[in-house]
């Protein structure tokens, strides 16, 4: 085969097989291997839905629903085989908290206006060597003064400096603040054509910054702001609160906001808002990042800008400016998109930078709370996967799709599937969480001890195994004719007629199958969730349920929680089972007394109750209701152990495994055993499921099916 790129991926299709020779008619596959050149789409480990479903079940062990088990699952994140991890939610708001904390120890807030400062300084310079030079000129042309000299030259040079004089008083007086100056020089009379234009540039552009704080894009629509696009903004702005009122007032129709975008729009750049509440929407994000930026700046950098914003505009766009931030204000207050960013490096940061700045700090904090709203696997849908890859790199989105994909491939192999908002298990999930649970319980267990599923006495029923056996008085008469026929013949040999002896009968072997009845019960009280017990008595539920199911199908099994009172849960409930944080009470009571109406149904068979607990009973029912006491009353004692002499009475053995050993859950146990001549263990949680499950298994009796 011809070499290949080093990291080309394998694809293997199967061709269609030749025929061979009439000669040779057996047939032979061949498999074909494709490379192809890497191109960073391939995925060659990508997690498996089997994998991804165990890491489900762990939490699933655990007092929870499908939902957050999931929702874990993205937060955490998770390993495969190979021990590669994908990341999870919790690793992308890492990363963005990282994002936000480099961009605050890069730059310098106080130096916002620096450049400005600069530049207003730089206009100032440039004037007054405008003016120096405008004098030396004059003075160069009129030479030095002498007797006869046109009174003119010399009076027009003169005037020339007495007005020098008072423009570099002027300047001289300026005030120190930027808007201080602005407000100045805009009623200063420049003598020099290039300072004048300087200004005129910083001006606009000033203005051009103000007004994108309020109006994102408008950049794109107006590439600086002359007086005549000023007045063009000034009655946008009237135009944009009459519709604020009427919006108000609910009097603004869809008709008339298109009408105030033809006539405005090309001030809201290429992609404007579609409708009123976008629009909104936009302002408001504008309007909080120009907060925002305020917020973060000392407080005498953040008056300075202020009055220098202010300074910019006249009378009349002051008056429109301030309504629209009330009425916006009234309608979509701002105060939780605003933030105080703590800048602590030492680069400069110029107005224009900063804005952009603010914009992406806030598409931080709006990804940040996108993420950390997840709770369901259907919140991912809600999340900016655009801005993800924006703010965090190609990276990020590969990570995300890798959860998507993971919920995705849950779906596929049909362990999971969508009930409106919520997800759920299916029964094939079902099974996939209980076949973990099996072998999480037995992992440390030998071989030999697995499937054990012993027979002491031999029943009247089952299914044929395809042998026979000689006859025995007692066996099931069960005759194999062909099989006795010709034992009759080679003992007697050939003739007629044929004389049958008890020992000529052959008689079918039977498989001789037992059939249990069982109740699991398991205390949902809070003491089993407080002291993590609760999650063991889960996982032998789910594991003891799967193995029925699977290995011994002619069993029965009913899982019964209690708490203050007993309930049945059916094998779609399992993996949601909690335990109970509202109520009080362990209700054996109760437990029992259901336990022995289900077991009703199988009298043929082995009946048996196993209970879960870490408490003695403290509750029982009284009329129907029940009444819970602690330290357990005698009458809830005797109550419950009246309905353990019922059990032993109709044949059903009580085996007790408890959690604690303390002194009145042992009392208790002990009288529970005397009564019924069940039996009674003392397991830590980790070490519950291997004692029920073998135990289950080990101690089966026969009964005809």
């Amino acid at each position: 085969m011809a070499p290949f790129p080093a990291g080309a991926m394998a694809d293997r299709t199967k061709r269609p097989r030749r025929a061979e020779a009439p000669a040779r008619r057996e047939r032979t596959s061949q498999v074909l291997h494709r490379y192809s050149s890497w191109d960073g789409s391939q995925e060659p480990f990508a997690l498996q839905a089997e994998d991804v479903m165990e890491e489900v079940a762990n939490d699933l062990f655990r007092d929870t629903s499908v939902t957050r088990a999931l929702n874990r699952l993205l937060q955490r994140g998770m390993q495969d085989r190979t021990g590669r991890r994908t990341p999870g939610v919790r690793d992308l708001l890492e990363r963005l908290k990282q994002r936000r904390q480099q961009q605050l120890e890069r730059y310098n807030a106080a130096s916002v206006l620096d450049g400005i400062k600069e530049r207003l300084q730089d206009v100032v310079d440039t004037e007054r060597g405008g003016i120096q030079e405008r004098l030396d000129q004059a003075r160069a042309q009129a030479g030095p003064a002498q007797t006869g000299d046109d009174p003119a030259r010399q009076s027009a040079l003169q005037a020339l400096e007495k007005m020098a004089q008072r423009r570099r008083e002027s300047l001289d007086a300026l005030p120190p603040d930027p808007a201080g100056k602005v407000r100045e020089l805009s009623q200063y009379d420049f003598m020099d054509p290039e300072a004048r234009r300087k200004f005129d540039e910083l001006l606009r552009e000033l203005k051009q910054r103000m007004m994108e704080q309020q109006f994102k894009d408008m950049q794109q629509g107006m590439q600086g702001i002359s007086p005549e696009q000023m007045q063009a903004v000034k009655e946008m702005l009237r135009d944009l609160n009459q519709m604020m009122r009427q919006h108000a007032q609910g009097k603004l129709s869809q008709e008339q906001f298109q009408e105030f975008m033809q006539k405005h729009g090309g001030m809201f750049g290429a992609n404007p808002p579609q409708n009123m509440e976008e629009l909104l929407d936009q302002l408001a994000q504008r309007m909080a990042q120009a907060q925002s930026l305020l917020n973060s700046m000392p407080e005498q950098t953040r008056q300075e800008m202020q009055d220098l914003m202010e300074s910019l505009l006249d009378d009349e766009a002051r008056e429109q400016m301030a309504q629209l931030a009330a009425a916006l204000e009234a309608m979509r207050p701002t105060d939780r998109m605003e933030r105080e960013y703590e800048f602590s490096g030492g680069e400069d940061l110029p107005l224009e930078q900063a804005m952009r700045l603010m914009e992406q700090l806030q598409d931080i904090d709006g990804l940040e709370g996108q993420l950390q709203d997840i709770r369901t696997p259907q919140d991912m849908e809600k999340v900016d996967e655009a801005k993800l890859e924006q703010l965090l790199g190609e990276e990020a989105r590969r990570t995300w799709e890798q959860l998507k994909d993971m919920l995705r491939q849950l779906e596929e192999a049909g362990f999971i599937r969508r009930r409106g908002d919520r997800m759920e298990l299916t029964p094939k999930g079902i099974r996939k969480i209980g076949q973990k649970a099996i072998r999480d319980i037995f992992a440390h267990l030998k071989k030999d001890r697995l499937g054990a599923h012993q027979l002491s006495t031999r029943g009247f029923g089952g299914e044929p195994s395809g042998e026979t056996k000689p006859w025995t008085f007692g066996d099931e008469f069960s005759v194999d004719l062909q099989r006795s026929l010709m034992n009759t013949v080679l003992r007697a040999g050939r003739g007629t007629p044929v004389r049958m002896e008890p020992g000529d009968f052959e008689v079918q072997r039977i498989e001789h199958a037992t059939q249990a009845a069982t109740c699991l019960l398991i205390d949902r009280s809070r003491s089993m969730g407080y002291y993590g017990n609760f999650s063991a008595a889960k996982k032998v539920a789910i594991a003891l349920h799967t193995l029925i199911r699977t290995t011994y199908a002619r069993d029965a099994l009913y899982i019964i929680g209690f708490s203050d009172i007993a309930t049945e849960f059916k094998e779609a409930d399992l993996p949601e089972l909690h335990w109970d944080t509202s109520t009080s009470g362990t209700n054996m009571h109760h437990a029992f007394m259901l336990s022995r109406k289900l077991l009703a149904r199988h009298r043929g068979s082995t009946r048996q109750i196993i209970m879960i607990t870490d408490g003695e009973p403290t509750a029982h029912l009284e009329r129907g209701h029940p009444y819970f006491s602690y330290p357990p009353s005698p009458r809830t004692i005797a109550e419950t152990l009246k309905e353990a002499r019922r059990l032993t009475q109709e044949g059903i053995t009580v085996n007790t495994f408890m959690l604690e050993n303390s002194y009145p859950l042992v009392d208790f146990v002990n009288m529970l055993t005397r009564i019924n001549r069940g039996r009674a263990f003392y397991a830590s949680p980790d070490k519950l499921g291997q004692y029920v499950l073998v135990d289950y298994m080990q101690h089966r009796r026969r009964n005809v099916a």
